[in-house]
């Protein structure tokens, strides 16, 4: 396995790396840094979990350029904002060695907090589909700047209806952009946005290993509504530590349903 020097990674975002205990290079990594970095249009199919933040994060730290005023140069999409905070975080650190900037955009924040921010200028925008549209829309951001464009999750991203608003912000960015896909799947929605958006694209895939030990299970419980919460409460109580998913922060009723839990 090559070193992240041996890819071709500079001396300032190795001494990061390895500030973070990170050392030697994830399949993803070692088979996409070396061709993202030469501007190369990608697309990789990886799990979550395979390093693939780090795959294009590297790339992303050497090649951005500095941006003006409400015109970034560099733009990741995500589907979630837990994504784009993760994201920000594993970038951040090797952005900042380059003297390149990254802010994130994404709903349930207040939005004069990403209009001060594109105002002063952002070189690396991590953001969600709808809330960048609506910066769009409202004038706060112009994307005709951007030469670096990374969709990052594409499968989930098509699974929740955002590749309507996702092709409406790639066609507002540079016609001469490098565009980097990682997905699950690379069939399907996930397929058109290969063939409109990127040219030539490499492809990579990295697989799970079938025989890395795992230990998870499902269980479903069919429980009426006024049921869901204390059989809820019973499953946490019995497998904490956990985390639970709602559909909403707020309870309200419903017809009956099932409730399910992974341990």
């Amino acid at each position: 396995m090559k070193t992240f020097a041996e890819l071709g990674v500079p001396r300032d975002l190795t001494d990061v790396l390895q500030r973070r205990g990170v050392t030697t290079p994830f399949p993803i990594q070692a088979l996409t840094v070396v061709e993202a970095t030469a501007g190369r249009d990608l697309c990789g199919r990886a799990p979550t979990g395979s390093g693939k933040t780090l795959a294009f994060s590297i790339p992303l730290a050497m090649r951005a350029g500095k941006g003006r005023p409400r015109r970034p140069r560099a733009l990741v999409l995500v589907p979630t904002r837990e994504l784009a905070a993760q994201v920000s975080a594993e970038l951040g650190p090797l952005a900042g060695a380059r003297g390149r900037s990254v802010a994130t955009f994404y709903g349930g924040t207040a939005i004069s907090r990403d209009q001060r921010a594109l105002r002063r200028g952002v070189d690396v925008a991590v953001a969600c589909p709808g809330r960048l549209a609506d910066l769009v829309r409202r004038g706060d951001a112009d994307l005709r700047d951007v030469d670096i464009v990374v969709i990052d999750e594409a499968d989930r991203m098509a699974d929740m209806g955002f590749l309507p608003e996702v092709q409406r912000l790639l066609d507002a960015t540079a016609a001469h952009r490098q565009t980097l896909l990682f997905s699950a799947t690379l069939d399907g929605d996930v397929d058109v946005l290969i063939r409109r958006y990127q040219r030539d694209p490499v492809r990579h895939e990295v697989d799970i290993d079938d025989e890395s030990p795992a230990d998870v299970r499902h269980f479903f419980w069919h429980a009426q509504a006024n049921e869901r919460v204390r059989v809820a409460g019973d499953i946490v109580r019995a497998a904490a530590p956990a985390i639970v998913f709602t559909r909403t922060k707020t309870p309200r009723t419903a017809s009956p349903s099932s409730c399910s839990a992974t341990a």
